[in-house]
């Protein structure tokens, strides 16, 4: 399958050395370039990409506002943001607002193609060191939900849907959720997709946000332990 890709960023040597690295990768079609967040709603329109690669800052509508406008509407492409900080508050606001992950500006051309490649497949980019530091961060924001209105959605879920959120939040691929919880990857997505629905959001990230917020996830551990 052929992933189409659209690059939005107000820098044009960024978007151009961005199509000069990704359009190397065969599986990958770069559709369409935009240079500012107003631009993205007729771009989708046009180019119909299945992932955006969106810088976060730009000079009349930034990224962040772009991808909460677009990832409100009903079969939105996903979208990776683009940003020089790891732990940015924007990046975080970006993730809520449905954001399915984000890569560095100085990130390896290898691992940018990976990461779209995940998402596009329906996987998080954000890797379980990456998602503990955003965790970290994010737990003195003062805007983050109360704890006991984060629990009191996750306390929707049916038990095994709760416990597979949970595993989400700790930054687990499918294959690992599978195996620890002894069910078969095809189980995991299903769940994945019902604690979605459920909880009206967007991707993983949102789910690891949400289990955070409600003070499910534990620091160092056995997540720190696995490879």
């Amino acid at each position: 399958m052929t992933i189409r890709l659209l690059i939005v960023d107000d820098d044009p040597l960024v978007r151009a050395g961005l199509t000069l690295m990704l359009g190397g990768a065969e599986d990958l079609e770069i559709v369409g370039e935009g240079a500012d967040g107003r631009e993205v709603p007729e771009l989708v329109t046009r180019f119909a990409p299945d992932v955006v690669l969106m810088d976060i800052r730009m000079p009349h509508v930034d990224g962040l506002t772009a991808t909460e406008r677009l990832r409100a509407e009903p079969g939105a492409p996903e979208v990776v943001v683009l940003t020089t900080f790891h732990a940015d508050e924007q990046v975080l606001r970006a993730l809520r607002a449905g954001a399915a992950g984000f890569v560095l500006k100085d990130t390896p051309p290898a691992e940018i193609v990976a990461a779209v490649r995940r998402v596009a497949a329906g996987d998080p980019v954000l890797s379980p060191a990456v998602t503990r530091q955003l965790m970290s961060h994010v737990a003195g924001q003062p805007e983050q939900s109360p704890r006991s209105a984060a629990a009191g959605r996750l306390a929707e879920l049916a038990d095994r849907e709760r416990e597979v959120a949970v595993a989400v939040g700790r930054g687990l691929s499918n294959a690992e959720i599978a195996a620890e919880l002894y069910m078969s990857v095809p189980t995991v997505k299903t769940h994945v997709s019902r604690v979605l629905a459920k909880l009206g959001l967007n991707n993983r990230v949102q789910i690891a946000l949400l289990v955070h917020d409600a003070g499910l996830l534990t620091t160092g551990g056995d997540e720190d332990g696995r490879n």
